[in-house]
């Protein structure tokens, strides 16, 4: 049934479609000219009863005139805007990766143009009794191959290594004091993954068509965090070949309240995702389409600089 809702869509572009958690609008008039395969909704309607606000654009992978690529930056940040300038004015500009604010370096993976061009961090030094002991971690990503089949999977990244290995079953994390650990136990159950064009971020949402928030084992958000309301980036694909990427505004009480990682998942299900992940949200959350902001950021500074973003061009 979604599935055959989610089409109705790219073709009655003119009427508002519903959905089981909200109904969404087409925009598309609103963001200059678009190619018939891409579109833009929004919603206004509240969930569970509190203010929201939520734009997402729909994209066919299967459209040769579509280039869906990446960008990032080393040791430094920029806004989405300034990442719209330098890239020619890019089609839709949205933030991706987490990162550490004292060094501007990211945090997970990107791959553009076939290459890893940024790494998951992997090893994290534990504290107090632990100090000698490391968190190792698999984080998630949403990836494109040359033949535009999508796919969202856990990553081992190396430097050494031309290719991300990919695990299509979320690992979990290990704790030890020796990163050759990790290595003999695991890479042995992983593949090759060979995308095109991926971005890194985490957690996992939807797996096999299903809400299966792998928050845990990515170690992403402690305790409830995952039921805090905030700004939100996500993206997912569907069953027959539609990239959907959401973002929700937030942190603007009685204006948009942002959502909790299940409603956000919920959300992305109902469009249709078999598959998808969360991306760096809360300051973060921008999407640009033809230049223009969809969600407004919740800094009161206005767009937050950011170290990579996921990008759709056009072909020239």
């Amino acid at each position: 049934m979604k599935k055959v809702l989610l089409g109705a869509v790219l073709y009655i572009i003119t009427a508002p479609f519903c959905l089981a958690q909200v109904s969404w609008k087409n925009v598309d008039s609103l963001y200059g000219a678009l190619p018939s395969s891409v579109h833009v909704f929004t919603t206004t309607d509240a969930i569970d009863g509190k203010a929201n606000v939520a734009y997402c654009v729909i994209a066919d992978l299967k459209d040769r005139k579509l280039n869906f690529t990446t960008d990032t930056t080393f040791n430094r940040r920029l806004t989405p805007q300034q990442f719209y300038e330098k890239n020619q004015q890019p089609l839709l500009v949205v933030n991706g990766t987490f990162f550490d604010f004292a060094t501007n370096r990211n945090l997970n993976a990107v791959i553009k143009d076939g290459k890893l061009v940024s790494y998951n961090v992997h090893a994290t030094a534990l504290k107090g009794r632990d100090t000698l002991m490391y968190m190792h971690t698999f984080r998630s990503a949403i990836g494109i191959s040359k033949k535009r089949k999508a796919d969202v999977a856990w990553l081992y990244t190396d430097s050494t290594a031309r290719f991300a290995k990919a695990f299509q079953q979320v690992p979990g994390f290990y704790k030890d004091s020796f990163y050759a650990v990790m290595n003999t136990m695991l890479l042995q159950r992983s593949a090759n993954w060979k995308m095109q064009t991926a971005i890194a971020g985490g957690p996992v949402l939807i797996q096999d068509g299903k809400i299966a928030i792998s928050n845990n084992e990515e170690r992403m958000f402690s305790g409830k965090a995952i039921d805090d309301q905030h700004p939100r980036t996500a993206m997912g694909y569907t069953a027959d070949g539609k990239l959907i990427v959401l973002v929700v505004q937030g942190r603007m009480p009685g204006v948009a309240e942002g959502a909790s990682l299940t409603q956000l998942a919920t959300l992305l299900l109902d469009l249709g995702c078999v598959e998808a992940l969360n991306l760096d949200g809360g300051g973060s959350s921008t999407m640009l389409v033809n230049g223009k902001e969809t969600i407004k950021p919740s800094d009161k500074e206005g767009q937050r600089m950011v170290p990579a973003v996921f990008m759709i061009e056009r072909k020239k």
